[in-house]
């Protein structure tokens, strides 16, 4: 407790201190959570079934004195398991798409500071994963389909979570590696190369470890190349503690290990046990790791005390270097954590996500005039719960999190000078609403969350009528969307405008009808590529892509990523593939203009430097990016995020624009780099390196520069 000494320092001689018992307790969720506890029992198993599970209740010493209570909390986008009176943030497919790390930050901090006055100090989030389908069930979860972006967003993210030395609370990033469906994810096998690996998913956790602040990872269900996530040794001890240098613990999901024991002897060249393999601690209740077979390896000698003693010890060093052991927690949770403060970064949050995708002149509203026609079941909460209203759409569907939001319709009847409703359930009564207005705003939406994938991306009730029927009622339609993430839009011609919104949280409601009314100016731009069919995806067509093959004599389904390096923008520029929306596309309600490019380039750094002008009449923010393309040699299949810079102009300013990436981060963030799987490293390749930059990926103005 010598506050003076080093984390590891710490750690050492707690350990020190320890009997094997007491270092055991650190590899178990629940006994390290409750230091005083003696008595537990074991969790079946998922492979035991039930009839055949015998729990065993044992008893372990109590911790070490001092030892702080640790409880964790997951936490997608609010505190979960901690009752009311928490605050309901926009699920972080909308943070991504604010392309805002500050705003990622102050998400992280105010979810930290709830966390702690509910007691929790281990935030189990933010989770990141590629996008490689969107119909995965956890799209909006996640930080978008670019590993870079991903990656800064993680780390800002984190570095909010533990920005309050006097409010403790640990950054965990989650589901290490390749766990990109829910489909049998937790028995199947995501097979993918050692370069795609790297450089597309494992890259962002590479990014957010190394600037952020992150306490601990938690790997994924799924297999990796046939090699469990939760106990491959390329996977955790050679990629995430070797290469990337993570100092943290590594944490299972939720009975993610998948052997009552691991094989004793291993079993040759396949197989070490998992607390070898780089795993620290397992989630939740005693289920393979208890004492009893832990203690059974080391007799056998597939595992040695120092094994026990690492795992251990990468717990305790990161717990005191978060400040948990210093500041212990609150003596009780809070009853009701949603400050004034939260609650308005909720709306903030909601505003800068939304993207809007097309405009012909309809938006923004004239506030208090004209005659408004509100159409859909999400843009209001009807009494019975059992039916689809905007609480429905406030957050993922799993896990469970209470939302009773500020509903669209209340809040656009605040503006709009006579607002009829109409619930959508009957076209023809959707239709005349529609017609009997001056404008028509009609929700449309679809559910996904946790435990399940989306048979598609279109929306959910009948809502591709719905919107056709509206639209042919009435030309000036405007349609918001609540989706997880991209959908098809077979009536996108027809409508005048579309403002996606995603799952926008408590405050969903003012934020809404802010930007459709122009007192906030929409700025969000989209973070995954939203392709005008199914038949697009990367994925799509190809029954080994997704969801993968079950063998006729596996359990496992194999899920072939042979798209490789071709994962969301990055299919639709190599196979030549016109997007519904490109990835990077968002507008305003004013225009930019962009020119007078100068790259520079080098070993040093890079500069895109331009001139951009507002050529509209109102106030607005661009997101200007940079994407850079890799010689030849490289053997990338298409253009990549280089950086972005989000600019405030007024009507008619123009200003310079540097979007400079020095040296540190070309290295850091492997900007100009590729994975050789032949030398196991990160290459520069030499040659032309082509920059264009623009308002989305899509971006034509270019300058190259030569690395020789």
């Amino acid at each position: 407790m010598n506050a003076s000494k080093t984390p590891e320092q710490r750690a050492r001689a707690l350990l020190a201190a320890s009997t094997l018992d007491q270092k055991l307790r650190w590899l178990d969720e629940h006994s390290a959570n409750d230091p005083n506890r003696t008595t537990f029992t074991t969790a079946r198993p998922r492979e035991v079934p039930a009839e055949q599970f015998t729990p065993v209740t044992f008893t372990m010493p109590v911790q070490v004195r001092c030892t702080p209570t640790i409880q964790y909390t997951d936490a997608p986008s609010a505190i979960t398991g901690a009752g009311p009176g928490v605050t309901v943030f926009p699920a972080n497919v909308s943070l991504s798409a604010s392309w805002d790390t500050a705003l990622a930050h102050a998400k992280g901090d105010a979810i930290a500071h709830e966390a702690w006055r509910k007691q929790r100090n281990v935030l189990l989030g933010p989770g990141i994963a590629s996008g490689r389908d969107p119909r995965s069930g956890r799209t909006s979860e996640y930080l978008g389909e670019d590993p870079v972006l991903s990656g800064l967003m993680a780390a800002a993210y984190t570095r909010g979570v533990g920005a309050d030395d006097g409010e403790p609370v640990q950054a965990q990033l989650k589901h290490f590696v390749a766990n990109e469906q829910e489909t049998d994810r937790d028995s199947s096998s995501s097979n993918v190369d050692p370069r795609t690996l790297r450089e597309i998913y494992t890259l962002p956790y590479e990014i957010a470890i190394d600037r952020g602040d992150v306490g601990s990872v938690m790997c994924s269900y799924n297999q990796v190349n046939s090699d469990w996530a939760c106990g491959g040794r390329q996977l955790l001890a050679t990629i995430l503690k070797g290469e990337i240098g993570f100092d943290g613990w590594v944490v299972s999901d939720f009975g993610a290990r998948h052997y009552l024991t691991d094989p004793v002897p291993p079993a040759p060249g396949r197989h070490v046990p998992s607390l070898r393999a780089g795993l620290d601690q397992e989630l939740n209740a005693w289920r393979y790791w208890t004492p009893m077979a832990i203690k059974q390896l080391i007799t056998s000698g597939a595992l040695r005390v120092s094994d026990v003693d690492e795992a251990a010890y990468r717990i305790v060093r990161a717990h005191i270097a978060s400040g948990l052991f210093d500041t212990p927690r609150i003596a009780a949770p809070d009853p009701d954590v949603s400050t004034p403060d939260s609650i308005a970064l909720a709306r903030t949050l909601a505003e800068r996500g939304s993207v809007l995708l097309k405009n012909d002149g309809v938006l923004p509203l004239t506030r208090g005039s004209g005659r408004v026609a509100v159409i859909g079941p999400t843009a209001t909460v009807t009494p019975d719960t059992t039916d689809v209203d905007a609480s429905s759409v406030c957050l993922h569907t799993a896990p469970s999190v209470p939302c009773t939001p500020v509903t669209p319709l209340e809040s656009i009847s605040g503006y709009a000078g006579q607002v009829t409703y109409d619930d959508g359930s009957d076209l023809a009564s959707a239709a005349a609403t529609a017609a009997a207005a001056d404008v028509a705003i009609v929700f449309g939406h679809y559910r996904a969350g946790e435990f399940a994938d989306r048979a598609d991306i279109a929306l959910d009730g009948g809502g591709d009528a719905l919107v056709a029927a509206v639209a042919a009622a009435n030309p000036r339609t405007i349609v918001v969307l609540q989706t997880g993430g991209p959908v098809t839009m077979p009536w996108l011609t027809d409508v005048g405008a579309v403002l996606e919104t995603w799952y926008a949280g408590e405050q969903m409601g003012p934020a809404i009808a802010s930007l459709l009314f122009g007192e906030s100016e929409p700025s969000g731009r989209l973070t995954h590529s939203f392709p005008r069919t199914e038949a697009d995806l990367p994925t799509a067509g190809d029954p080994a892509r997704y969801p993968g093959i079950l063998g006729p004599e596996s359990p496992i389904r194999q899920v072939s990523y042979s798209e490789g390096l071709r994962v969301g923008y990055r299919w639709y520029e190599a196979q030549d593939i016109a997007p519904l929306f490109p990835f990077g596309h968002g507008l305003t309600y004013t225009r930019f203009a962009y020119d007078r490019l100068r790259v520079t380039g080098g070993r040093d750094g890079v500069t895109a430097e331009f001139r951009l002008t507002n050529t509209g009449a109102r106030t607005g923010t661009e997101t200007a990016q940079a994407y850079v393309e890799l010689p030849a040699s490289a053997r990338e299949p298409s253009k990549r995020l280089l950086g972005w810079e989000r600019v405030t102009l007024a009507p008619g300013e123009t200003r310079t624009v540097r979007i400079r990436i020095p040296r540190a981060d070309l290295a850091d963030l492997h900007l100009l780099q590729h994975w050789d799987a032949r030398t196991g490293r990160w290459e520069t390749a030499p040659g032309r390196y082509r920059i264009t930059v623009g308002g989305s990926v899509e971006a034509t103005m270019a300058g190259a520069f030569t690395l020789r």
